[in-house]
């Protein structure tokens, strides 16, 4: 009896653990359709760059015939090859894109095609067509080709902003050259910022990348493009989960503007923001740390004219919350230069509403205004540990500062603490503008006890809020 139980649990085991096994393989994905429908309409793409060709006067080659075979082989492995026709030697690059309407526009990075002289996209069916660059945009890292055709195969376009974390996602494209390789994996993030790149709110995944797959298609599972492969982030220079992908609603935008005019315009304030941790949301007032914090307002810019000052902590724009500050470029860089825009900042404790017209992002390259300041006997606060003494009329007129105080001497306590140096300017102390030598003292003695101060200090041309906590 006890033997026909062990053999019935046994069995009831082995059918429990294998429905169980059925149910976990039937919630995972089957990528095969989606891979045969949308293969044929992602392409791969070389380039051809001329290389100065060198006169004898500036490179010398050896004549290696002769030579014992081991240096031959050292002399050949490490010169670099000159063409014996006499030839510009051509560099190459490998990377993806897809084609985004049948009568032949591709989308693919800007860094795909940089500086090449030649464009080659490559079909599914192995054939090969001349590409012609109808525009590219560095700062977004979005490049518009166009090859001759009709009736191309397609994708399918989503939109981004329906993604949501943990969603499955696919990539298609060509690493290292294996060209049509298919990687899966989930979105780990949205809206995430990489320094240099202020403008694209990147779709994080752990989907793997690697090079030749930038600038190739990311997918959902209904088959749609939801973003542009564009950076990994590594250590050890490939893949290592983290992926970064450009959402297809931002490329699609700036392929529209250089299709339409050749360039990009975006929107732009004219201001310098820093992140609000902790003891600067303390200082300012806050519940929490949110908000652009706005350390340095361009003369003349949107901003300015608008009425944004210094120490103004942005907390949304048109209704949209900012939370990092890395949240305020994405949403003033889709908005068009001349358009009205809602902010909500707040100013000395209070939360206050400005309206200001958005301007036109600088062309790179292109010199924007001096930062605009706001509002001399040497003084000393013994609280702070500082000697400040009053700006000259020329630092004054450089800096375009109308009050402020320029440190003298660091002699101790929290100025060494937060790491104030002789030569830096306080412009604010405790959410006051500095007017001069006797105002600074002032305010420093009046410092609230064990409780977050904010300062605002320009070292070097560069503005940045700083906090410290005075003890008992």
């Amino acid at each position: 009896m006890k033997a026909h139980l062990r053999t019935y649990v046994s069995t009831l085991l082995v059918v429990l653990l294998g429905s169980h096994a059925l149910a976990a393989q039937a919630q995972l994905p089957d990528f095969t359709e989606l891979v045969e429908e949308a293969s044929p309409a992602v392409v791969n793409i070389s380039t051809r760059q001329k290389m100065p060709a060198r006169g004898q006067s500036q490179l010398m080659i050896p004549d290696l015939e002769g030579l014992p075979p081991l240096f031959r082989e050292f002399f050949e492995r490490n010169l670099p090859q000159v063409p014996r026709n006499g030839r510009q030697p051509e560099a190459q690059s490998l990377g993806s894109g897809f084609i985004i309407s049948d009568d032949g526009y591709v989308l693919t990075n800007n860094h795909v095609v940089a500086d090449a002289d030649e464009i080659l996209v490559r079909m599914s069916d192995r054939s090969e067509l001349e590409a012609k660059l109808v525009g590219a945009d560095p700062r977004s890292d979005v490049a518009l080709l166009k090859i001759e055709g009709k009736n191309l195969p397609t994708v399918k376009l989503g939109k981004s902003e329906n993604l949501k974390v943990g969603e499955w996602v696919l990539a298609i494209g060509s690493p290292f050259g294996f060209d049509y390789s298919v990687t899966a994996g989930i979105v780990s993030a949205k809206g995430r910022s990489l320094p240099n790149e202020s403008y694209v709110p990147f779709i994080q995944t752990d989907v793997a990348i690697n090079p030749g797959n930038s600038g190739g298609p990311l997918f959902n599972l209904d088959g749609e493009v939801v973003g542009i492969n564009s950076q990994i982030f590594t250590r050890s220079g490939g893949f290592m989960g983290l992926s970064f992908a450009i959402p297809i609603t931002v490329a699609l935008d700036v392929a529209n503007q250089l299709k339409e005019t050749g360039k990009v315009s975006r929107g732009w304030l004219g201001v310098v923001i820093q992140e609000v941790n902790k003891d600067l949301a303390e200082s300012f007032g806050l519940d929490r740390p949110a908000g652009a914090l706005v350390a340095q307002v361009l003369e003349d810019g949107p901003a300015a004219k608008g009425g944004l000052r210094v120490g103004d902590v942005i907390l949304s724009l048109d209704g949209h919350p900012i939370v990092m500050s890395s949240d305020l470029p994405h949403r003033v860089g889709i908005l068009k230069p001349g358009s009205k825009t809602r902010l909500e900042v707040m100013r000395e404790g209070q939360r206050r509403t400005l309206n200001v017209t958005i301007g036109a992002l600088p062309e790179e390259g292109e010199p924007l205004a001096m930062p605009r300041g706001n509002n001399g006997a040497e003084r000393s606060s013994n609280r702070l540990g500082v000697t400040v003494i009053e700006l000259t009329e020329e630092q004054r007129k450089s800096l375009d500062l109308q009050g402020g105080v320029v440190i003298k001497e660091v002699q101790g306590g929290p100025a060494v603490a937060i790491g104030l140096r002789p030569g830096d300017v306080i412009t604010h102390l405790n959410n006051q503008a500095i007017k001069s030598s006797q105002h600074f003292a002032q305010v420093a003695k009046d410092l609230p006890k064990n409780r977050s101060v904010s300062m605002r200090v320009l070292r070097q041309g560069r503005a940045s809020f700083i906090t410290f906590k005075l003890a008992e």
